[in-house]
């Protein structure tokens, strides 16, 4: 069987296969499906799997037919140039799919990922920019065939939204979007300006990892506080009328969240306390790293008032990543959810940073 060593990687198909079957096995205990988030995790990592063989075989595959053009193009066979162009085409987005995914080696960087989008001052204008950043990743997630679960919304006055949590379900969800974590500026000829003026808005997108239920983080009862309120907003009649909505307060750290999209409060409650257990893991993250960093020496920091991306749709037509320098002329086509080339620039971007 095939293996193949690139880009920091070993792919070696017996192995993978050896998980997949591995895997498979645990699949096909009954008992596993009793425990919805096991079922989740052992799904998804069987859908890794398979495209880890997937990609080998079309690496070993290509690998048998290069060396037989390269020796028809050696003998000067007509047209084996041509055959070569076309299997280094098929090639190519195998290669890319590896190199990306070797670019994403954190700790957390294969998890599911929670996105929190709000808007910044501003009102209505901002409110509505904040949407249309929402509407981007939702649009990045359907292109990606990752799942999306809006674990709170909260709508804005006249358009757009207060605030939302999306929770993104797929491999590697976290190590894509960790580039988006930060605040993102929109320039624009303002809908809601009778004036057709120009405004600049600010939205941000707060992405951390969700944090597996296995991990030993203990929230004391006594260090919370829990409201219960009627939901808002739109939805169905059960949603609106009963005390499902819940708020949860930490209070030692004074984090917030709340959830309100679920019927039933015991299902807001828990979606609330998988959400504050990753805000919490990640504020833990935060203070080992700021002292890792006081011994290294300060890093650019990524927070609300240091824009990373802005988005320009008047006087001309461009978004810029002030990051890495990465930029695309076609505005609505990124406003449409392809962001790829900059979650890929981002990474090498990230990656010189650490190593330097």
């Amino acid at each position: 069987m095939p293996e193949f060593t690139s880009f920091g990687g070993t792919f070696d198909e017996d192995v993978l296969r050896a998980q997949l079957a591995e895997v498979d096995q645990e699949a096909q205990d009954p008992g596993i499906w009793s425990n919805k988030e096991k079922a989740r995790d052992v799904m998804r990592r069987r859908s890794e799997l398979q495209q880890a063989v997937q990609t080998v075989e079309t690496l070993g595959q290509a690998d048998e037919e290069l060396e037989i053009l390269l020796e028809m193009i050696r003998e000067g066979e007509e047209g084996a140039g041509d055959e070569l162009r076309g299997v280094l085409a098929k090639l190519g987005p195998a290669l890319d799919r590896i190199e990306l995914t070797t670019k994403m080696g954190g700790e957390h960087d294969r998890s599911n990922a929670f996105i929190e989008i709000h808007p910044g001052a501003g009102g209505t204008e901002s409110q509505d920019w904040a949407q249309m950043l929402q509407r981007l990743y939702l649009r990045w997630c359907e292109r990606k065939g990752f799942d999306v679960e809006v674990i709170d919304e909260q709508p804005g006055d006249e358009a757009g939204i207060k605030a939302v949590t999306l929770l993104v379900k797929g491999a590697y969800a976290y190590g894509h979007l960790r580039s988006e974590n930060g605040v993102h500026r929109l320039v624009r000829i303002s809908p809601f300006d009778s004036q057709a003026r120009r405004h600049t808005s600010f939205a941000s997108a707060h992405v951390y990892p969700e944090i597996d239920d296995e991990l030993d983080l203990e929230i004391p009862e006594k260090d919370l506080r829990i409201d219960r309120y009627c939901s808002s907003g739109p939805g169905g009649q059960g949603v609106n009328t009963t005390y499902s909505a819940v708020r949860v307060v930490h209070e030692p750290t004074g984090v917030i969240v709340t959830c309100q999209n679920e019927r039933s409060q015991i299902k807001n409650l828990a979606s609330a306390m998988k959400v504050l257990k990753a805000r919490l893991y990640e504020l833990e993250m935060q203070k080992r790293e700021e002292e890792l960093n006081k011994i290294k020496g300060p890093k650019n920091e990524i927070a609300w008032g240091h824009q990373i991306r802005s988005y320009v749709l008047q006087p001309y037509r461009m978004v810029k990543d002030l990051r890495t320098e990465h930029e695309v002329g076609d505005a609505d086509r990124v406003l449409d959810g392809d962001i790829d080339s900059f979650i890929e620039a981002f990474l090498q971007w990230s990656a010189q940073q650490d190593q330097g």
